[in-house]
């Protein structure tokens, strides 16, 4: 059943209603459908469980919630291999569970924004089945096809980010299909205008169905060069894992000619005009270039007639450290002044941060100085469930693994199964109440269990709790969502900056080290308490001691 169901308001009392900024500095709740709750017993969540759940969210004091892909899917990837653009896969439910997850949501005050995996669809999906007929049917060219080498072999030397050539062979039109990700993820042709309108025809059904943006998979990998030139060696000083594994010969390679096009900038273009006919509605793009991803953000975020946000893997990977984030900072704000950034430090594709970044035996400590420092840098936010519990990766056998990135590269790339865990609601009940089937598609980590959300859900000093308050300072604070950030010079493993929106300014200082630091104030600042929860330095004859881990938050 795919008709479209009535708002529940009118789209004229919703422009009053709405704040079209709200994106601007907003805290996103990631959830990753098949782990959150499954309400019917097959152990795998749904949307109903998803709904049934979201008193939760919005306890915590976000202001959105994204939902990975909940598509007809193969499941191949789990969801972001899609088959039906329009359609609810019935492992999650049917688009009326959608309608009601929407509903609640903003009968909650959350805004509901889903994934869009357009850059590929599943080799089911009617188009593709259509397409590899032949040369000469009406979607022919609605996918990436190319003639071999005389020899034989793919036209160019395009690497999958999945392992192995970018192209596929198909016997049907004696040609190769290019597929960036898994043989089963065909690339469509954005250079086709008729596939272009399909997908924002898709995307529209979306809208009209009442949700608030859409988070855009691989934004940049939409176009390639018609020309199918050769990828060059990436330059040894421009070598980083930041898009694939170190292990991933993807690194090898300066993606210039497969992704990153400039063509891609007046789809985008086309994109947020059909955006802007639906006030209040964001994107947010995830760009993967290692070499350029700080001007592709540039490029698709500056100005307002393309993506409203984008996040980079800056802080998906790389090192915690002043250095690294002062550097980062620095150059996104040089890249892209009047661009707007999403940070994220976990998702569904790497490692959980506090077991990628933290000291052994200083995970707790650690988790809180992270959800304040992101909370305190400049953008918008997204969380990843679980992370609100301090949850480390889940260490996983290899017969438990489903993720086919992991199967491929493993054991020195475990992939992503170890941060899709279920959700643990309960430390006592079977699979920590995620479900009530005797297998889960992921097994529950029993060392999970002991931060799950029951024993943690209004006991003081918990990590939860401590997630709840900063997000409720945050909340509090102008400068912290929507203002500008300056940085200030720190010694060693000192990040510190200020924060700044009207008549507010704050400054904001943190010790990313496990071992105390110092900072002395700049002479012309007096910083006085702001009330930032886990906060206990206070300055002293223009000094600030701060603990291992320690941060420090005051009014100017």
């Amino acid at each position: 059943m795919t008709a479209i169901t009535l708002m529940t308001e009118p789209r004229i009392a919703e422009e009053h209603a709405i704040d079209k900024d709200w994106w601007r500095g907003a805290v996103i709740y990631q959830i990753y459908p098949r782990s959150f709750q499954d309400q019917n017993g097959d152990g795998i969540g749904d949307l109903v469980g998803i709904t049934s759940r979201l008193d939760y969210v919005a306890d915590l004091g976000v202001d959105a919630i994204w939902l990975s892909p909940v598509f007809t899917s193969p499941m191949k990837d789990f969801g972001y291999d899609v088959s039906d653009y329009r359609g609810i896969d019935p492992s999650f439910g049917t688009l009326e569970d959608f309608d009601r997850l929407v509903q609640k949501a903003h009968s909650l005050g959350l805004k509901v924004i889903i994934d869009q995996v357009i850059s590929h669809s599943s080799d089911k999906h009617a188009w593709f089945a259509e397409s590899r007929q032949n040369r000469t049917n009406a979607r022919a060219d609605w996918y990436v096809w190319a003639d071999p080498k005389p020899d034989g072999t793919p036209p160019n030397n395009w690497l999958s980010i999945f392992g192995g050539s970018a192209w596929q062979w198909d016997s049907r039109r004696m040609q190769y299909y290019l597929h960036n990700f898994l043989v089963s993820q065909p690339d469509l042709n954005f250079h086709n205008p008729d596939v272009q309108e399909a997908l924002l025809g898709d995307m529209r059904f979306w809208l009209e169905r009442g949700v608030d943006g859409f988070r855009l998979d691989t934004v940049n990998f939409y176009f390639h060069s018609t020309g199918l030139e050769s990828n060059p060696v990436v330059k040894p000083e421009d070598f980083n894992a930041s898009t694939a594994p170190a292990v991933n010969p993807y690194n090898f390679q300066e993606h210039l000619y497969d992704k990153s096009r400039p063509e891609n900038l007046e789809f985008l273009r086309r994109l947020r005009a059909m955006m802007d006919e639906y006030p209040g509605k964001t994107t947010v793009g995830e760009i993967g270039d290692s070499q350029h991803q700080l001007e592709v953000m540039a490029q698709y975020t500056s100005g307002d007639e393309r993506l409203h946000m984008a996040y980079t893997f800056d802080f998906l990977g790389g090192e915690f450290s002043a250095a690294h984030f002062s550097k980062s900072i620095a150059a996104a704000e040089a890249a892209a002044p009047d661009g707007w950034i999403c940070l994220a430090f976990s998702n569904h594709d790497v490692v959980r941060h506090v077991s990628r970044w933290a000291v052994h035996g200083q995970e707790d400590v650690f988790a809180r100085l992270a959800i304040t420092l992101i909370l305190a840098m400049r953008g918008s936010v997204c969380l990843y469930q679980g992370e609100e519990l301090g949850l480390k990766e889940a260490e996983l056998a290899f017969e438990d693994l489903v993720d086919p990135y992991g199967i491929e590269f493993w054991p020195q790339f475990k992939g992503r199964d170890g941060c899709r865990t279920p959700m643990v609601w309960q430390a006592h009940a079977a699979n920590g109440a995620f479900s009530t089937a005797n297998r889960t598609w992921l097994p529950v980590p029993a060392e999970h269990l002991v931060h799950a959300v029951d024993t943690q859900d209004k006991v003081d000093g918990s990590v939860l709790e401590f997630y709840r308050a900063l997000l409720q300072f945050r909340r509090a604070h102008p400068a912290l969502v929507k203002g500008s950030i300056r940085l200030l010079d720190a010694p060693g493993n000192v990040l510190a900056f200020i924060r700044e929106a009207g008549d507010e300014r704050l400054l904001c200082v943190f010790n990313m080290g496990d071992t105390a630091a110092e900072f002395a104030i700049p002479a012309d600042l007096s910083p006085h308490d702001a009330g930032c929860p886990g906060v206990t330095a206070a300055p002293i004859d223009g000094e600030l001691d701060l603990e291992p881990f320690g941060s420090y938050i005051g009014v100017l």
